[in-house]
């Protein structure tokens, strides 16, 4: 597995995964998204936003975004999303994209605080965070919907002193 620095040319593989069964639900995507939308997401990433992709046998089965807030008294804060190809969830790619995203956010950039939010009954993704150092700090009721649901997400940060 590599991580990298996403490219242009990944905006296929990563729409494919984002309106991918076993990938969607869990990020907010829509089936109707286009390759389009990804091109611009991918290109319109500010030099405050850190997007790296983990590619096996040089197709891309996850990604995690970075994103520091633009708001100057804000400046150590960041959110973060992150995606995993269905075939390869629980098989430790989520993890290496996590650990290199944290590593990013801690050594090279100083941040203070990574908060992210994952929906309540998502345990294995609440434990890799938590054993990434995240906690809850509380519950977003109807935050989402799935699946014609409305779904409770936890808020969830990590914070280096």
């Amino acid at each position: 597995m590599n991580i990298r620095a996403v490219k242009i040319e990944d905006a296929a593989d990563m729409n494919r995964l984002r309106t991918m069964d076993g990938v969607r639900e869990n990020i907010l995507g829509m089936i109707s998204e286009r390759v389009t939308d990804t091109e611009a997401f991918i290109r319109n990433l500010s030099s405050n936003d850190h997007m790296l992709v983990a590619e096996i046998d040089g197709s891309v089965v996850g990604g995690v975004v970075l994103m520091i807030s633009k708001m100057p008294r804000e400046s150590r804060t960041a959110g973060l999303g992150i995606m995993v190809h269905a075939d390869h969830q629980r098989q430790g790619v989520g993890r290496a994209l996590m650990a290199a995203v944290l590593d990013l956010a801690d050594n090279w950039l100083m941040l203070k605080r990574v908060e992210l939010s994952v929906f309540v009954d998502n345990n294995p993704a609440v434990a890799l965070y938590q054993s990434m150092g995240f906690v809850v700090e509380g519950t977003k009721k109807f935050a989402a919907i799935r699946n014609g649901v409305y779904m409770d997400e936890y808020l969830m940060a990590r914070y280096r002193m």
